[in-house]
């Protein structure tokens, strides 16, 4: 059984391959693909097969799924270019005749407004129009992007945001990695839609509280306007198309969007999902 797994240079990606080693796959079953292939050397190094597959370049992608039998397709991060990215990959997943396509897609992508949603929502369409046996991973948000703010957050002693009185089912990167990792190495996913999120939901204002426990200092919550956090964004050098994709995303959790109490994920990992609580202070110690 060969499991091919798309951006293994990226976080989630490295996460996955270290959580199908974990789970006993032998590392020549292992395909890991990057762009670059220099980022995953380390992997080749410790047995697992190293391919380039770049997005842009079908020839690549029909190279790297060459005997693949299940295959991780790791959403593309530039939103503009997500869709074409991934009816190439899914393309050649169909001429390589995979037995599953596993897809990281996002939390209710079949509703929600966002213009992330947007991108997911046409590629599990096109997963389903190419007639592959696949199974959609709806990641909500990731707690890492709050802790890799944390160091910002105490600076200025508030966390800021559009969302309102919104709950987000953020999860740890490694949970959704060994959720992944579950699904590429069972049986009886394909056709499944998991929502997947953390055990303990939260707003932006008890996320602040939450930091303000563990750094023992005062940490408020603002909530802006749209136009506000766009500014607060771009003032911290983000760039301006990421922000606005930024500000949409806390926009629809401000309506729900990335909430989910399905359970999904904690019954695919087997144990409970990473605290909130625990990831701001590993991020601190």
């Amino acid at each position: 059984m060969s499991i091919v797994v798309t951006a293994a240079s990226g976080q989630l990606g490295r996460l996955t391959v270290e959580a199908l080693l974990a789970r006993g796959v032998p590392a020549s079953d292992i395909v890991a693909t990057s762009r670059d292939v220099t980022r995953i050397k380390d992997f080749a190094d410790r047995g697992v097969v190293v391919r380039r597959a770049d997005f842009a370049e079908p020839d690549s992608l029909a190279t790297a799924f060459e005997g693949a039998d299940k295959l991780l397709l790791i959403s593309t991060t530039t939103v503009d270019e997500r869709l074409a990215n991934h009816r190439r990959a899914i393309d050649a997943a169909v001429a390589a005749r995979v037995s599953l396509v596993a897809y990281t897609s996002m939390s209710h992508a079949d509703t929600a407004t966002t213009v992330l949603a947007s991108t997911h929502r046409a590629t599990e369409e096109y997963l389903r129009e190419r007639a592959i046996p696949s199974v959609m991973l709806r990641n909500s948000w990731y707690l890492e992007n709050y802790t890799a703010q944390l160091p910002l957050v105490l600076r200025n002693g508030a966390v800021v945001g559009s969302a309102s009185q919104g709950r987000i089912s953020a999860a740890a990167r490694a949970d959704y990695a060994d959720a992944a990792a579950v699904v590429l190495t069972t049986e009886g996913h394909a056709g499944e839609v998991y929502e997947l999120g953390g055990d303990e939901a939260f707003t932006l204002a008890e996320l602040a509280a939450a930091i303000s426990a563990a750094g023992g200092k005062q940490i408020t919550y603002t909530d802006l306007p749209a136009d506000g956090l766009a500014q607060v964004l771009t003032g911290a050098g983000v760039p301006a198309e990421l922000a606005h994709v930024l500000v949409d995303a806390d926009l629809g959790m401000s309506r729900g969007e990335l909430f989910t109490a399905s359970g999904d994920l904690r019954r695919l990992i087997g144990r409970p999902t990473t605290p909130p609580a625990d990831a701001i202070a590993d991020a601190l110690s």
